[in-house]
C-alpha cells in the first residue's frame, strides 16, 4: 500500500512539469522572437533573415526582429544563441561557416550538433568568382594567366578569415597554382564594396551576396564555384567548365534553436518557416538574387550538419587551411 501511495505521489508531482511544458509550447509565441544573425548588416545572411523574420511575424502574430552579432567568423553570435534560454524566443540564422567550416578550423565554445536543435533549411547559394571592373580579365582562365604572370600583386577580399569566401579563394589558388594577397573584412558587405571600388580586385562571395552588384554592372562575374550554372546568370560558366576542378563551394543557410528547446516549439517554427519560404513572394525575393529556397525537416538539417562537419574537416586538413 505504501509503495502504491509513493508511486502515486511521485507521478502526481511529475504532472505539473509536463503540463507546464506542453501548455507553454501550445501558447508559443507570446512575445517578440529574435533572429540572431552572425554577420554584419547588409550581407546575404542579413537580407534573408529579414525576409524570413517578416514572414514569421505575419504568420505567428508576434514581432520577429533581427539582431546582428558579427565577429569571430560567426562564433560570437553562435555561442550567444547556444547559451540562450531554450524557449524559442532566441534563434540563430546559421550557415555553412557556423555549423560546417568553423568547427573544422578552430576550437569553439559551442558544439554545432550537441548545442543546437535544428529548425530547418532556408536556402542555398553557390559561390561566385567576381572581379572589379577595372581588372582586364573576362573569364577565369584570363585571371589565372594574370596571377601567374604577376604573383602576389592581386588581392582578394573575404568576409573574414575562415569564412566560405576565404576557403573558396584558398582552394582556387591551390587548384590553379596561383597566389593572391588576402584582405579579410568583417562581413561580405564591406568586402564587396571595396572590391567594387578596386581596393581589392577579386572575391568569392555567395551568388546571393553578389548578384545585385553583378546584375547592376558593378562587378564582373567570371565563374560559378558549383556543380551547375545559375538560372539568374546562365551565361556565366562554372569553374569546372573552365578547367578548374574541385571548386564546389555551395553556401547554405538555416535556422537553429538552443539545445533542449521543446519539440512542439521546434515543430511550430519549422512549419511556419516552410510556409514562409513557400510563399511565392518570399521565394521570388530570395531566388531573384541568386539563392535557391530549400525547405525540409529538422532531421534533414541535422543530417546535413553532421555531413558538413566531416566534409570540411577533411578538406581543411588536406589543404592545410587555417583561420590564423
Amino acid at each position: 500500500m505504501k509503495t502504491k501511495l509513493k508511486a502515486l505521489i511521485l507521478s502526481t508531482l511529475c504532472i505539473p512539469a509536463f503540463l507546464s511544458s506542453a501548455v507553454f509550447a501550445q501558447a508559443y509565441p507570446t512575445k517578440t522572437i529574435t533572429i540572431v544573425v552572425p554577420t554584419a548588416p547588409g550581407g546575404a545572411n542579413d537580407a534573408m533573415a529579414r525576409i524570413i523574420g517578416q514572414g514569421l511575424s505575419q504568420r505567428m502574430g508576434q514581432p520577429v526582429i533581427v539582431e546582428n552579432k558579427p565577429g569571430a567568423n560567426g562564433a560570437i553570435a553562435t555561442e550567444f544563441v547556444a547559451r540562450a534560454a531554450p524557449d524559442g524566443y532566441t534563434i540563430l540564422f546559421g550557415y555553412i561557416a557556423t555549423h560546417g567550416i568553423n568547427p573544422a578550423l578552430q576550437k569553439l565554445k559551442y558544439d554545432p550538433i550537441a548545442d543546437f536543435e535544428p529548425i530547418g533549411m532556408v536556402a542555398n547559394s553557390p559561390t561566385l568568382l567576381v572581379v572589379t571592373n577595372n581588372l582586364p580579365v573576362n573569364n577565369a582562365k584570363d585571371l589565372v594567366a594574370m596571377l601567374k604572370a604577376k604573383p602576389d600583386t592581386i588581392s582578394y577580399a573575404s568576409a573574414g578569415k575562415g569564412t566560405a569566401p576565404h576557403l573558396a579563394a584558398e582552394l582556387f589558388q591551390i587548384n590553379t597554382g596561383t597566389q593572391m594577397l588576402h584582405v579579410p573584412y568583417k562581413g561580405s558587405a564591406p568586402a564587396i564594396v571595396d572590391t567594387i571600388g578596386g581596393t581589392t580586385q577579386v572575391m568569392f562571395p555567395s551568388l546571393f551576396s553578389a548578384y545585385p552588384q553583378v546584375a547592376g554592372g558593378k562587378l564582373k562575374a567570371l565563374g560559378i564555384a558549383g556543380d551547375k550554372r545559375s538560372s539568374v546568370l546562365p551565361n556565366v560558366p562554372t569553374l569546372k567548365e573552365q578547367g578548374i576542378p574541385n571548386m564546389n563551394v555551395t553556401q547554405w543557410y538555416a535556422l537553429f534553436a538552443p539545445a533542449k528547446t521543446p519539440k512542439p516549439i521546434i515543430d511550430r517554427l519549422n512549419k511556419e518557416l516552410n510556409l514562409t519560404l513557400n510563399d511565392k513572394a518570399n521565394e521570388k525575393k530570395i531566388e531573384d538574387q541568386g539563392a535557391e529556397v530549400e525547405t525540409g525537416t529538422p532531421a534533414q538539417l541535422k543530417s546535413l550538419v553532421q555531413k558538413e562537419v566531416v566534409r570540411w574537416k577533411k578538406l581543411v586538413d588536406s589543404a592545410k587551411i587555417t583561420a590564423d
